[in-house]
């Protein structure tokens, strides 16, 4: 595992022996051990899982639903209601996907994940260029991040500090598969030192973001607070942006990931108008799949006093 020491530091499992961690200790042994199951079985546990998780979460699966209603009008009540219950499903699911990604071997990751197009991003790392992997938070983004890291071993990825110090380091650690460098989120100067270096750094900025470089742009036609920095980190570090969207297939066989061509005649002095062309992209992408969307995020949060809270 590559990190930078002034970027992430390592803290020894054993210093977090006290009874408040217990509880999430008897769940990573409990998920360590059900990574051994067949892969069709951890589907139908994930998915009970998912609507337990249903009943226990009524923030996020009113979130959720809020969500649903501002970006899908067309769809009737009940429509939407089918997406939500699929939704949690898969974030059961994505549990089990989780334990795969840290603990399953090279091999049983393969033989469940289909990479197409993985030249789009080979090909400007040959020629020295950095790449912005463009996605957005989908399902299985962990483990279909090993295959990748298979074939470009040298990924850096951004993450956000967790509050809980024994989750965020379980993520540092667990993230060693799918990423050799992990990025805090607000480390631009550290992405943009990255990328010039003509290395591959994952970036999905599809949350609400209200700091520098924010514009509200539409998203699903509602307007959101958008982060709009990806023109100025692009222009900047004279990376090329390759799009890439992994999606967890119907019929239980795996996964495919789809990778795509780098975007042409990016970035443009518009930051406001190259972030719409990204939420255009990342809808085109979760109409296909909505359920498999994270959508238990306010991406509606933070918009200017005369757009109400959607979440109230």
């Amino acid at each position: 595992m590559t990190i930078d020491a002034d970027e992430t530091r390592q803290t020894p499992l054993y210093r977090f022996w006290q009874p408040r961690y217990w509880p999430l200790w008897l769940g990573l042994a409990v998920l360590r051990a059900l990574v051994f199951l067949p892969y069709r079985a951890q589907l139908v546990i994930g998915r009970a899982l998912g609507r337990l998780l249903f009943r226990l979460i009524p923030k996020r699966r009113h979130i959720a639903a809020v969500n649903l209603r501002l970006c899908f009008p067309e769809l009737d009540e009940q429509e939407r209601h089918a997406i939500l219950g699929r939704l949690f499903e898969s974030l059961g699911i994505g549990a089990f996907e989780l334990g795969m990604a840290w603990w399953a071997s090279d091999e049983r990751v393969k033989g469940i994940v289909r990479i197409d197009g993985l030249e789009n991003l080979q090909r400007p790392l040959r020629e020295g260029r950095g790449v912005v992997l463009l996605s957005g938070h989908f399902s299985a983004q962990e483990l279909t991040g090993r295959v990748i890291k298979m074939s470009v071993p040298d990924i850096a990825a951004l993450y956000r500090p967790n509050r809980n110090a024994f989750v965020n380091e379980l993520l540092i650690r667990g993230r060693s598969n799918t990423a050799s460098r992990l990025i805090p989120k607000d480390a631009i100067r550290t992405m943009l030192r990255t990328l010039k270096q003509g290395l591959t750094v994952w970036y999905a900025p599809d949350q609400s973001y209200r700091r520098k470089y924010s514009a509200l742009v539409p998203f699903f036609g509602e307007p959101a607070m958008t982060n709009a920095a990806l023109t100025h980190i692009a222009r900047i570090s004279e990376a090329v942006v390759v799009p890439y969207f992994p999606r967890r297939l119907e019929d239980g066989s795996g996964y495919h990931v789809e990778i795509l061509p780098a975007l042409d005649q990016f970035p443009t002095n518009d930051p406001a108008s190259d972030a719409l062309r990204v939420n255009r992209l990342l809808e085109e992408r979760i109409r296909r799949a909505p359920d498999q969307y994270y959508w238990v995020h306010r991406r509606f949060k933070g918009r200017p006093p005369e757009f109400p809270d959607p979440y109230a």
